[in-house]
């Protein structure tokens, strides 16, 4: 396999040239599992760490190695490899990291677009759907609605639920599909481009894996059966994965998630929201919380029906959701930065009284 066929490029092989790291092998973590990582090369696959040095300089979990890099290593004959450095990364989509707050779990990198995959029976929520656009549009990376399981309800419901989205949610492609029947691959087939990043997005047993199985045209990823209590498949992907397909487009399969946390930084919320956005404009006060204020823009589209007032109350969850993350980050920020100073006074006082060596 080329590492072209990966969906290496001529900007991968200019920082390579520009960094020195002719010297390495080249190649892109497809699965990662607890810190040990399956990077695939144009030789084969390996099973590789990180060095040390990495490790010891890392800041934050986005500093290490994620599914989508591409990576500079060291192979052994052993099928065993050494990563010694990470390319910069054209995307990343991230959320907040699940229990550690002010933290950062890395969804996948270097994508181009995200299926954003929802089943119509159980699992459908707009709410829920922008959540997933706000993570794409502050990481750079193109969305596109997936509605499963659509065998399961009746064609009035299936309009009824694509009419929803289209009220709240514009210029996205949604494709409805049944993992059941060929028409729904053929029409996901039409999206995707060879050479290009592609990663799922979506709840447990919302059919991601089934999908997965259907378009490579073989079982990679185990599902199981529907449950008849919750009508739902069980949850079966538990890490990471990058799979080449047969028509030259690149498929990142990633566990379900209950909780999307919005991490965003970079103006993802502004894009999804773009009708508040826009509104906010004409607000009367520059700092308006569009909670409460007199002349509020945002509040008077409410009142005219101008704007949906679930998508409102979205946003502004999620608004004060990225302002409790940004301070509590901030907060960490801080208190990283006073015990690096602590240390380094303590340091000091210990080489000014000639205990150098004393430190542990």
């Amino acid at each position: 396999m080329r590492l072209e066929d990966l969906g290496y490029n001529k900007s991968f092989e200019e920082y390579k040239n520009e960094n020195n790291l002719e010297g390495f092998e080249i190649g892109r973590v497809i699965t990662e599992h607890k810190e040990r990582y399956i990077v695939k090369t144009a030789d084969g696959e390996f099973e590789a760490e990180i060095t040390g040095n990495l490790r010891f300089t890392a800041k934050t979990r986005e500093d290490f190695p994620a599914v989508g890099d591409w990576v500079a290593l060291t192979t052994y004959d052993s099928n065993l490899a050494i990563i010694h450095k990470i390319f910069p990364r054209f995307s990343i989509i991230k959320r907040q990291a699940v229990g550690h707050f002010g933290e950062i779990q890395i969804i996948a990198t270097n994508v181009d677009y995200a299926f954003l995959v929802q089943a119509v029976d159980r699992d459908f929520n707009i709410n829920r759907l922008e959540r997933y656009l706000t993570i794409c549009n502050a990481s750079k990376v193109n969305p596109i609605i997936v509605l499963t399981k659509i065998d399961l309800i009746n064609k009035a419901r299936v309009d009824e639920i694509v009419s929803s989205i289209k009220a709240r949610i514009s210029d996205i492609a949604i494709i409805a599909i049944s993992n059941s029947t060929p028409g729904g691959i053929e029409a996901i087939n039409a999206f995707i481009q060879k050479g290009k990043t592609y990663c799922m997005l979506g709840s447990s047993g919302v059919g991601k894996s089934t999908l997965l199985n259907n378009l490579s045209g073989k079982t990679i990823m185990k599902t199981d059966t529907i449950s008849e209590s919750t009508n739902r498949g069980r949850h079966i992907t538990s890490y990471r994965e990058l799979t080449v397909l047969d028509n030259g487009g690149i498929l990142i399969d990633n566990p379900g998630m209950r909780e999307v946390g919005i991490a965003d930084s970079s103006g993802g919320l502004e894009i999804t929201f773009d009708m508040i956005t826009n509104l906010s404009k004409t607000c009367k006060f520059k700092d308006c919380t569009h909670t409460n204020e007199i002349g509020c823009s945002v509040l008077e589209a409410i009142e005219n029906g101008e704007l949906d007032k679930d998508s409102y109350e979205n946003y502004i969850k999620m608004e004060r959701e990225k302002a409790f993350f940004e301070s509590t980050v901030t907060e960490r920020k801080k208190r990283e930065k006073e015990f690096g100073r602590l240390m380094k006074n303590y340091k000091k006082d210990i080489k000014s009284k000639g205990g150098k060596n004393n430190l542990i």
